[in-house]
This record gives structure tokens, sequence and C-alpha cells, in this order.
């Protein structure tokens, strides 16, 4: 009988020995390479879970700020060995009337999964071909496969002609705060969408959150059903607040919202916002980053706040460390997010692991 256990202990003993050699260990601003060797290029992007694999979707970066290829997919099982997957979403060579035609400029793109149509939708920060940044709009595509090849549909200012739920009908016509100028401005044509991410809540109600009103205020839009257009459910968040690079997680029925100012590629200090309802009244709780350069949020930028399948509570920060005179050498900041006081807080570390 000795014997036996002798042969369960060796085999518990040898398949804890690779799990921890299999453990994932993250260097935030190193090189980070594909299962090619070659650079990962994906960046301001998000990751979905799916059937057991996380795919990074993000900008395919050269030089300059404006696209020449597209949106990329990574997929991996373990958070650390990501195989290219290919463009998912790709600038159209042939047809010179798309919007997404080479030279545009397409941005922090994030994917979810709607489970009611099987479709992947894709959204991301759109402008147009030789217009800067004065477009402002946000586009959608969708695809069968997690992978793509993405179908673009179209582009949006979102909530055309749509009032937000949180404006009295009194200053509808004036008043109000200084920056409900600018959403009366854009009502007819819809509110301006810079820097964006997605949030799908428990009941699988996704949400489009932007910046807007020339980058003073954060706009969050729900979306329709199947999550390619717009509800007429939307709300106008932290007016005058300047912020851009959102990100959210939920955590015990509240959500938390990191954002950065707006201070072109160069960085700046991280804000946390929380509230107990998307709809509600966000209140702002400081600078989350803690320790040396954490009033330059680690000389990085947030884009996406990830959940770890599998382990409760768990949640990654990820931002780009921009570097603007070549972004294709901007690195990777993923770092763990711990919890003081009931809020979410980040550490600079070297390496780290989960």
């Amino acid at each position: 009988m000795c014997w036996k256990w002798l042969l369960v202990a060796g085999g518990l003993l040898a398949a804890f020995s690779s799990v921890a050699a299999e453990k994932v260990e993250f260097k935030p601003g190193e090189v980070w390479k594909d299962t090619d060797g070659e650079v990962i290029n994906a960046h301001g992007g998000g990751v979905l879970f799916h059937d057991g694999r996380y795919y990074w979707f993000g900008e395919v970066k050269d030089r300059g700020a404006t696209s020449r290829s597209g949106i990329s997919c990574y997929s991996s099982a373990n958070l650390s060995d990501w195989k290219n997957e290919g463009i998912a979403l790709s600038v159209v060579l042939a047809d010179s009337e798309s919007e997404i035609q080479p030279g545009c400029i397409m941005e922090r793109p994030k994917v979810i999964y709607n489970r009611r149509t099987g479709k992947f939708v894709m959204w991301f920060h759109l402008e147009l071909k030789d217009r800067g940044y004065e477009a402002a709009r946000t586009g959608v595509a969708v695809s069968d496969s997690v992978t793509g090849p993405f179908k673009y549909l179209r582009s949006y200012r979102p909530n055309a002609g749509v009032w937000p739920m949180n404006v009295a009908e009194k200053y509808k016509e004036s008043g109000g705060d200084e920056y409900m100028k600018f959403l009366r401005r854009d009502l007819e044509g819809g509110q301006m969408s810079r820097d964006m991410t997605l949030f799908v809540d428990d009941d699988g109600t996704a949400y489009h959150i932007h910046a807007a009103e020339e980058n003073y205020t954060l706009n969050i839009s729900e979306l329709s059903d199947d999550y390619t257009s717009f509800t007429d459910r939307w709300v106008r968040i932290l007016p005058g607040g300047h912020n851009e690079a959102p990100a959210i997680l939920k955590q015990n029925g509240k959500y938390f919202m990191i954002t950065s100012g707006c201070t072109g590629w160069a960085p700046n200090e991280a804000r946390l916002h929380v509230t107990g309802s998307l709809f509600g009244k966000w209140k702002y709780r400081g600078n989350p980053c803690i320790g040396k350069d954490a009033e330059l949020t680690f000389h990085s930028q947030s884009t996406y706040i990830l959940p770890v399948e599998g382990k409760r509570d768990t949640f990654i920060f990820m931002a780009d460390r921009w570097k603007p005179h070549n972004l294709s050498d901007s690195r990777y900041i993923w770092l763990p997010v711990t919890f003081r006081s009931g809020a979410p807080s980040l550490r600079w570390e070297d390496a780290w692991s989960l």
C-alpha cells in the first residue's frame, strides 16, 4: 500500500511542479513578443475571454497615429503566450469611399460577445482620413468568429437628437453647467466620441463609454440588444472633468472607473471614480496609483481593466506607455489591481505573477 501512496504523492508533486512552472509572469514596460518571436502590436486595446482563451485586440501602430493596417488580434490560454491571429478588422484598400481606408485613425478597439445573436461586436474610436481629430466618431464592426475577419458596419456620432436622461427640462434651452453648450451644439448631429471603452453588465446589457463635449465630459450610452447601435438611454457624467482613456470594473455591486487627464501623448495622474449605478452620480476618489511615479500613472495611460477568468475579484489594469515619436515602440503596462479600503489601487511592479 505504501508504494501506491508514494506514487500518488509523486504524481501530485509533479502536478504542482507543472503548475508552478506555468505560473504567468508579467514584466511591464519591457518588449513583449508573440509566439513567433515578433513584437506584439496591439495598442490601446482590450481583452475578451471566450471558450477558454483570451483574445487581445489592439491598434496596429506604425511610427505615426494613422492606421495603415487596422485592428490586430492575439490569443492566449494563459495571458502570457500570445499567438498572432492576424488582422481582425482591416482597412479597406480597394474602396476609396470607405471610412476605414489607410490614413484614417482607428483607436481603442474593444470587442464583446453577444449571446443572443452569436456575434462578436467591435467598437472603436474613428477619425476620418485627412481630418485630424475633428470627426470624433465611433465605428462598429461584427464577426461570426472571435478572430475575425470583422465586417465594418458604420460609424456614429452617438445619441443624435436625444437628450441625456440626467439633464433637467429647464436646462435644455439654456443654463446648466458651462459645458452644456457643446451638448446643445452637437444635439442634432450626435455627440462626439473619442476615447472609449465597452462594459457588459451582469444582466447582459452593454454600455459604450466615451469622451464627448470636446473631451470635457464623459457619456455613458446604452447599446441596443444586438450591441451594434444605441438606445435612447444615456447620461453625461463628470462634466468639466476633462477625462479620457476610461477603463471600468465592477466589484461588490460598485462600479469603478479609472481615467486619465487630457495631455495628449504625455502621461498624467490617473483618476478613480465610483458609483453604485452606471446612470447614477459618480464620485471622484483620487489617484489610485501608489508609490514612485504615481503622479504619472507610471508613465502610462489606461486602456482597459481585465477580469481574470476563474479568479474571484482578480483584475489586471492595462495601460500603454506611449512613445509619440515612434508609436510602434510603445510599451504595455499591465499591473495587478489590489483593493484598499474597498477601492482599487495600483502599485508599480518590475515583475509580478498571477
